[in-house]
């Protein structure tokens, strides 16, 4: 039996999330496979850390193109660049704290094997590190995760099992497997050999941005943020470093009102990648100590931002790596420039891909769904078509329906789904379809 009944699931995951054993209560010992989360109130990791960290990947991850966004800078007002990770080694940041925390065990402890939870960025970091340092890795994943990220998962070596429905149900499998094996549990987040790897991504944007004045960083379980805080402030105090988080799985506002990490019931997110139900205890102290502000955005701000991305920016980036931009667009004036957004990662399935283009650009006012009445006669439906291709819009969708219990005898209802340039464009087309005398309603 894992805990008492009376021990809830996330309480559990939580003690896992904490690098404890899931199998203890409150106040019991620590796992043999990891050890206790340093207290928040002592730091785990420091700029030395980082430095640290970064002699040991200096020839194993390459450092990030910071490309300059005139679109964004618009809106700012000022300079903004994109720390583009997601063209990072195994598309995202992850292979940074992987390595430097499997390239630190003993040789005792990686012929044992390491293990991992994830559903995509820190798997592939994980195998990969561990492909390159020679040591197993076993990786959990939850039932349903991308096809894309098990395949390259798998190509880097590593052996991935199924377990759970989320990525927290998948690390209290990987708990138990590491408790019954000896393989080393390889946290995403809360270690600070992972918090000092991360960092590095602030050192590289410190020595291509000197002057910069805003860091902003999506934000998950913190091991990103704090590291790249830490090497951030360590050298520009003065400088902002903002986390974001998705409004539907935002556990960083309320564990940082209440002084400690604090888990949420539920999460909502297109964002995966940064869907983490409780901070840990490493980076949250820092997180505390160092962060101006934590700000959230919701899933439409991510889908708009990843869109604007492809057709700006020319970046496939994954809807946590999207976050940073999200916020900026959301409330530009917010950041001081020189601003540089963190694109965290690139994973991002196809398909998932899609759905999520469809539902930016529904956001942005690019589609245009309604339904209208018109008369029950020959030449209608084209003369309503030929007012759409008059206004320049695209008709993706029409539907016909001649039965209904409001529609009179002589009369058919149409639901047509449009393509549209924008919001202004759209608001052009509904004008000249209601001064042609057309009835609509706007779904």
């Amino acid at each position: 039996m894992l805990a008492p009944r009376n021990y809830s699931k996330v309480q559990m995951v939580c003690r896992c999330l904490a690098g404890l054993d899931p199998r203890t209560v409150a106040g019991g010992r620590p796992s043999p496979w990891e050890t206790r989360a340093v207290p928040i109130s002592t730091p785990a990791v420091t700029p030395a850390d980082v430095e640290a960290a970064r002699d040991l990947l200096r020839d194993v991850v390459h450092p990030t193109p910071l490309e300059t966004s005139r679109w964004l800078a618009g809106l700012v007002g000022g300079p903004v660049h994109l720390k583009c990770e997601n063209l990072q080694r195994a598309g995202s940041f992850k292979i940074r704290g992987a390595y430097v925390r499997i390239a630190r065990l003993s040789d005792e402890e990686r012929a044992r094997g390491v293990v991992a939870a994830s559903a995509g960025n820190h798997a592939q970091g994980v195998a990969l590190a561990a492909n390159m340092l020679g040591a197993k890795a076993t990786v959990f994943m939850p039932e349903g995760a991308p096809i894309v990220k098990e395949k390259a998962t798998r190509a880097y070596g590593a052996d991935v099992r199924f377990a759970g429905a989320s990525v927290d149900e998948s690390l209290v499998a990987a708990g138990e497997f590491a408790a019954e094996t000896g393989a080393v549990l390889i946290h995403p987040f809360d270690h600070p050999d992972i918090v000092a790897g991360q960092g590095t991504v602030g050192l590289e944007i410190l020595h291509e941005c000197p002057d910069v004045r805003t860091v902003v960083v999506g934000t998950g379980g913190g091991g990103l943020l704090a590291g790249i805080a830490l090497a951030v402030k360590d050298t520009e105090p003065d400088a902002r470093v903002v986390g974001v988080q998705a409004s539907g799985a935002a556990a960083y506002p309320g564990s940082l009102a209440a002084g400690r990490p604090v888990a949420i019931e539920a999460m909502s997110t297109m964002a995966d990648g940064i869907a983490v139900a409780c901070p840990g205890e490493v980076p949250f102290a820092l997180v505390r100590e160092l962060v101006d502000d934590v700000c959230t955005v919701s899933d439409d701000w991510i889908s708009r931002a990843l869109v604007l991305l492809l057709e700006r920016a020319k970046l496939v980036v994954e809807p946590a790596g999207a976050a940073a931009v999200a916020a900026v667009l959301a409330d530009p004036t917010a950041f001081e420039p020189p601003v540089v957004a963190v694109l965290s990662g690139g994973n991002v399935d196809p398909l998932l891909l899609l759905r999520v283009i469809r539902h930016g650009m529904a956001a942005d006012g690019r589609y245009l769904s309604f339904r209208v009445r018109i008369p029950d006669r020959p030449g209608a439906l084209a003369r309503l078509l030929a007012e759409l291709a008059a206004a320049d819009a695209n008709v993706l969708d029409v539907v016909h329906e001649r039965t209904g219990a409001q529609l009179h005898v002589d009369e058919v209802e149409v639901a047509l789904q449009l393509e549209t340039r924008g919001p202004e464009h759209r608001a052009r087309v509904l004008s000249c379809l209601r001064k042609a005398g057309y009835p609509l309603s706007i779904e």
